[in-house]
């Protein structure tokens, strides 16, 4: 698997578990909703002896419904608590199927953790193999991933404890439809004690413990919950209305219910102690729901208790919405970043690549920032998966076109293989010759054809120049030991050469009348003798033509004769190359004194149209001749080199 891949597989992972949080942080209908203050509490919930004292509790502010689908919404992810960690798959396989096959009930963030986890071990895992294959040589256009075993009972597990969950999730709300009904039929025999005040004075001690049996009975079906609540509100305050009971029997009612709303208003007061935000905010509903089950306190204490509560759940209010504020803060800065990455990546897909050195040191760049991302936490619910998908989108771009280079350099390594597979078996075709010259020549040039063969995969390659290598120090070898004798002659010439030297320089130093002539005795002599040692040729070259121009210099000889004497000093290098290296200069010589003569006839034949009485026509005339001598003088030099080609032919032919 690419590392793109890795970035998508996790991406996934994250935007689920971001919908599940999201989802399970949405307060249930049988709760107060996280802003929620107490519903109206009435004087009806008192025993009432006198018209006075039935008046109502002061009602709190309204508060949004709890069936708001706004509010449910924007309900953040509850924080996750720590998870056990596991090092491998067989872990997390052997929990998930402890979890699946026990009494025991899943616990969902543990469930998603499980999921998180077992997918990353296999992605690393498959991700490892993949990379295993392509270091072992393996093609990545043919690698293929392989069926996992532990991932397909991963999920046979997974879907067992799907089942079960779906199970307890009926159950569960078979339970509140039981509920439900049973709570109905509380309100109904509340209802039926609300006839008058004698039958509520009689039913007293039942419809106490018909409160006792509404605040035992939990959860009801959340569509139903708030109407629910407010018939059972409206028909205990008509029997509180109705009810009659005796001064001390209400005071001790009272005090009762103060001492209880006393406990919760301190308990939602110690609740700014408490560092987790999320809990604290579900512990203050829990206090408000049990706020509202309590009854009644006496008159001059309500408005009293009830500012206390409402004071202490302002402040755990207040922390939650700060707390979720600054996630979303975090969640826009967060967005930022990734912008910034995606801009990263964008920019560094488009820079041209040439080499797989340039690929490599971008890749390893773009992988660098997908390590910056995943350390980036969620961006806005509405744009983390967009911003992904530009990211992923940037990232694929990159790693297709190098999968292309790639697959190209790859061919070209092919192709370069097989021509230097040829040039192996030409270098051992002619590894036994004993033509040294030609094979010489022929060597050499197959090892410069050689450099202009672009690379092959290292193992390979090492592999074929060994063997070019081998045919090539074979024959070498073998003339070398059958030209031993060479060697020594190439010596005999340089010093005979050193010597000619030697003289051309005392006749520098004492120049007489036929310094001239003995030059060009000495000249003829150097070009006689033989090749000298490989590694003194352009050393005694240049010391040679030092003292030579020096003695042009001095005795004034003409420049036609100074090319000349180089160009046969240079014939000896040429000849090194082989009788082709002559041939083609002797033939190209030709074509330029056959050129050289065809301007010569075109100027004397222009020559005869001239005037030579006008003053402009003898003008012109003596520049066309000017020209002519200078063309006669150059096909005379090109004549002369021929020769010297010829006779240099000669003597070659002598030696062999």
């Amino acid at each position: 698997m690419d590392s793109q891949d890795n970035i998508l597989e996790q991406g996934k992972i994250e935007d689920e578990k971001k919908v599940e949080e999201v989802a399970a942080a949405a307060p249930s209908a049988e709760e107060p909703a996280a802003t929620a203050t107490p519903e109206v509490e009435t004087a009806a919930e008192e025993p009432a002896s006198a018209p006075e004292q039935a008046e109502a509790e002061p009602a709190p502010e309204a508060q949004p419904s709890q069936d708001s689908e706004a509010q449910k919404q924007e309900q953040p992810a509850p924080e996750v608590p720590e998870q056990k960690s596991y090092s491998t798959k067989e872990e997390v396989l052997g929990r998930v199927k402890e979890i699946a096959h026990n009494e025991e009930n899943p616990d969902k963030d543990e469930i998603d953790h499980l999921k998180t986890t077992f997918y990353k071990l296999h992605i690393a895992e498959r991700e490892a193999q993949q990379k295993a294959y392509i270091d072992a040589g393996g093609d990545p256009e043919k690698y293929e991933v392989l069926p996992d075993d532990a991932e397909e009972e991963f999920k046979a597990e997974m879907i067992i404890i799907k089942e079960k969950r779906a199970k307890i999730f009926q159950q569960a709300e078979a339970e509140k439809a039981t509920n439900l009904k049973k709570k109905l039929e509380i309100i109904e025999k509340i209802k039926t004690m609300a006839t008058s005040p004698e039958a509520a004075n009689k039913s007293f001690n039942e419809f106490k413990e018909l409160q006792q049996q509404w605040k035992e009975i939990k959860s009801v079906p959340a569509d139903k919950a708030n109407e629910l609540w407010r018939s059972y509100q409206l028909h205990v305050e008509q029997f509180y209305d109705l009810l009659n009971l005796n001064r001390e029997a209400r005071e001790y009612d009272f005090k009762k219910n103060l001492e209880l709303k006393i406990k919760l208003c301190e308990a939602a007061e110690h609740l700014v102690d408490e560092p987790d935000v999320i809990s604290a905010f579900h512990q203050l509903q829990e206090l408000h729901q049990q706020y509202r089950e309590t009854g009644p306190v006496a008159k001059d204490l309500r408005e009293q208790i009830w500012t206390r509560f409402k004071a202490a759940s302002t402040v755990i209010n207040k922390r939650h919405q700060q707390h979720f504020e600054q996630l979303r803060a975090q969640e826009e800065d967060n967005l930022a970043k990734k912008t910034a990455l995606c801009e990263k990546v964008e920019a560094i897909a488009k820079e041209e690549n040439k080499t797989a050195g340039d690929w490599e040191k971008r890749t390893k760049e773009i992988i660098a920032v997908q390590g910056e991302w995943k350390k980036i936490g969620f961006a806005p619910q509405k744009m983390n998966v967009k911003i992904f998908e530009r990211f992923r989108a940037a990232c694929d771009d990159f790693f297709g076109r190098k999968a292309e280079f790639f697959k190209g350099m790859k061919q070209r390594f092919a192709e370069n293989a097989e021509k230097k597979k040829a040039l192996v078996e030409k270098a051992q075709a002619l590894a036994d010759s004993t033509d040294w010259k030609s094979t010489s020549d022929k060597l050499i040039a197959l090892q410069k054809e050689w450099k202009t063969i672009g690379t092959v995969p290292k193992k390979l390659g090492d592999q074929l120049w060994h063997d070019f290598l081998a045919a090539c120090n074979h024959f070498f070898e073998a003339r070398n030991a059958a030209n031993a004798g060479t060697r020594n002659v190439e010596h005999e010439n340089l010093a005979k050469k050193r010597d000619i030297i030697a003289k051309l320089k005392e006749l520098a130093e004492n120049a007489a009348d036929d310094t001239a002539d003995k030059v060009q005795q000495l000249v003829d002599e150097y070009n006689q003798a033989g090749h000298v040692p490989f590694k003194e040729k352009d050393k005694i070259y240049k010391e040679y033509h030092d003292v030579l121009d020096k003695l042009y210099n001095e005795l004034h000889i003409s420049v036609a004769r100074r090319k000349l004497d180089n160009f046969k000093s240079n014939l000896k290098n040429v000849a090194r190359r082989g009788e082709d290296a002559l041939d083609n200069e002797r033939g190209r010589l030709m074509r330029r004194y056959e050129q050289l003569k065809q301007e010569i006839t075109t100027y004397e034949n222009n020559l005869g149209f001239l005037n030579a009485a006008s003053k402009k026509g003898s003008s012109l005339l003596d520049e066309l001749n000017q020209k002519v001598q200078k063309l006669k003088d150059d096909a005379e030099l090109v004549r002369q080199k021929i020769k010297a080609i010829d006779k240099q032919n000669e003597e070659s032919e002598e030696e062999e």
